[in-house]
């Protein structure tokens, strides 16, 4: 379902927890064939900045 959001280019996160190691730990999901590994990745670490989750 959520492999196709905005025609695959969007990165969905779920699971969103505080965590005593790391602050947070979710689950993130990307369509590799479409925005690629390090895209997603590239793509839920400016969210992150974004959202001030990550200064």
């Amino acid at each position: 379902m959520d492999r196709d959001n905005d025609k695959g280019m969007a990165v969905t996160i779920g699971r969103l927890r505080e965590d005593n190691v790391f602050d947070y730990k979710f689950v993130s999901l990307s369509h590799n064939t479409i925005r690629g590994a390090a895209g997603g990745a590239i793509l839920n670490a400016e969210l992150l900045v974004a959202k001030g989750f990550i200064k």
